[in-house]
């Protein structure tokens, strides 16, 4: 059984979290697939945003208890190279060239709302809750933290991570944890709309504001204006904006397909 379901939708790819029986909690073969899943859908030019959900009553119910209960027999050389490859899958989402959207079907805790806040956009049903719980059990949510700090408040961060409470759709889209709350079964529909909208836009374009906004939080202001005046200067000659405006000219939707650079 594949622990990533994988599903075109147009020109938009849905990954499905597949481990239904444990609540699609994250472990070593299922976070290898994922990555594996994200490559193939950077290489494939006909995708141009990913969807990321649950199968079942869950999005991601965190870390799966047996990689937990592994965890006091491991070296501390062992516990790093979980630590950074959980990492990288974080920042693998969060750096993905193409829009990335969650849609939060059910609960996602630990390493399941880590997974939201590196995406782009998330969609959350009303019957979900979100949380970081790992201070309950003695864990510390040191890598989901650093991507909780870039989507949240400090004080709502802290809130989040000390307390380690668990949030529903409706408060968790005003802390701007999520993009949307939705109504019970519509978090997929709802995403899925979404991504139609975003990727209707130059995938060039896209692709250069997410490296922007990535590295921005970053740079002195006068680096930020550097950098931002360079590829200003690359868009005023790239074939998206010719093909962009001479769409808008003729009044018709752009072709992004016959764009080379996409």
């Amino acid at each position: 059984m594949a622990f990533i379901e994988v599903e075109d939708r147009g020109h938009l790819r849905i990954l499905k979290l597949n481990r239904p029986e444990v609540r699609n909690a994250m472990s070593a073969p299922m976070m290898a697939e994922l990555m594996a899943a994200l490559d193939a859908a950077e290489a494939d030019r006909d995708v141009r945003g990913v969807v990321l959900t649950g199968e079942g009553a869950a999005f991601c119910g965190g870390l799966d208890v047996e990689e937990l209960k592994a965890m006091s027999s491991r070296s501390p050389e062992q516990h790093r190279a979980d630590a950074a490859a959980f990492a990288n899958m974080l920042q693998r989402i969060y750096l993905f060239p193409k829009p990335t959207f969650a849609a939060v079907n059910g609960h996602a805790v630990g390493a399941g709302a880590g997974m939201i806040c590196a995406c782009d956009f998330a969609v959350q049903d009303a019957r979900a809750n979100v949380g970081f719980t790992e201070a309950k059990i003695g864990f510390v949510a040191a890598v989901v933290a650093v991507f909780v700090m870039r989507q949240l408040p400090e004080k709502h961060a802290r809130d989040l991570l000390l307390t380690a409470r668990l949030v529903g759709a409706e408060e968790a889209a005003r802390m701007g944890l999520v993009t949307e709350a939705v109504a019970e079964g519509q978090a997929l529909t709802r995403a899925l709309e979404l991504a139609e909208a975003v990727t209707s836009n130059a995938p060039m374009s896209l692709r250069v504001t997410k490296q922007m906004l990535a590295e921005a939080p970053h740079q002195s202001l006068q680096d930020g204006l550097k950098q931002a005046a360079e590829w200003n200067a690359v868009a005023r000659g790239s074939a998206s904006l010719k093909e962009g405006v001479t769409a808008f000219l003729e009044k018709r939707s752009p072709d992004w397909n016959a764009v080379e650079e996409r």
